[in-house]
This record gives structure tokens, sequence and C-alpha cells, in this order.
């Protein structure tokens, strides 16, 4: 059977947990043979292919995998700290630079310390270093230099389920409510 090209690559990278952005040439290939890949992923690991424009990756609905929960987490307080900063928390994160020293400002002085102190990959400012740079395998964030990264458009993955979140228990309170009302 032949397969696509950089098949190997992108079955890697995908498996790994990896994002293919658009900028890499995987992403053509990819993109090229979405049906191919969406079939495969599906059928040997009962994974599902989200390709969007600028960006692909792989869900899985049966993991134990707690990496997705503490980058959720990750965006949660740095946008709750950007908006208390007086930042517009989505143009910072799609357009600016950050560097860990800002970073940890925000962590190391947010509302939500406990819920970051029980956290072992934002407790401290090593433990945060580690995180960005498994961010960095992972693609969702760029190192620009020494202390320096920005956010991908990756980051998008894990704002949207964030507002899928909150608007979901939103609604849920919504009609709770109502039912009690009626």
């Amino acid at each position: 059977m032949e397969y696509p090209r950089y098949h190997k690559e992108i079955v890697s990278d995908l498996m790994n947990g990896k994002f293919i952005l658009a900028s890499d040439q995987k992403f053509v290939s990819l993109k090229d043979n979405t049906a191919f890949y969406e079939k495969f992923f599906k059928e040997s690991f009962a994974y599902a292919l989200e390709v969007k424009s600028d960006y692909a990756f792989l869900l899985s609905y049966e993991t134990a995998e707690q990496l997705s929960r503490d980058i959720c987490m990750f965006f949660a307080i740095l946008c709750y700290e950007l908006d208390k900063d007086g930042k517009n928390f989505l143009e910072e994160i799609q357009y600016a630079e950050f560097e860990h020293e800002k970073l940890d400002s925000y962590f190391d002085n947010s509302a939500y310390a406990e819920l970051i102190a029980s956290n072992n990959q934002l407790r401290t400012s090593e433990s945060r270093r580690d995180f960005m740079r498994t961010l960095a395998r992972r693609n969702i964030v760029e190192r620009n230099g020494d202390g320096k990264f920005s956010f991908t458009q990756a980051y998008k993955v894990f704002i949207d389920f964030a507002g899928d979140f909150a608007k979901g228990k939103l609604a849920s309170n919504a009609n709770a409510e109502n039912e009690i009302a009626g």
C-alpha cells in the first residue's frame, strides 16, 4: 500500500500529542488526505482527527491523561489575570509575546493561588518553565529566544473548549433556574 507523503511523521507527531500547524509542510499532506487519515485514526486507534484551517490534532474521549486539563487550567488562569490587568486576553494570547517573568508574576500573585499550588505543572516558576517546554514540544507555544514565547494557533482548542464548557454550564444553570421557577 502506498501512503501519503510524510505519513510516518504525521502519524508519529499526532500520536505523540503534537499539533500539526499550517506552517508545517506535513499539514498540506494531512489536509489533502483528510478522509484517509480520519478513517486511519478512527479504525486503528479509535481517535478522531480534527483538521482546522490552521492546525490539526487527535482527539480521544477515552483517556486518563492530565495534560489537557492542566493546559485548560493554565489558559483559564492566564486569561483571568490578563483581563484583571486590563488587557484583552484573546488579543494578547493571539498576538503578544510573553516573558516567563511576567507569567510568573501573574501566577505568583493570582487570586487562584490555592489552585495553582495544587497543580504540579503550575506550582513554581521552574515547573511552569518545564510546562512551557512541554507546550513547545506539542506546538502550542513557540519559543522566541531565552525566556520569551508566543502562542501558536493551537491555543484555540483550549480556549474553544473553555468557552463551550462555560456555555454548557451556563445553559444547564439557566435550565435549572427555569425548572425551579416553572
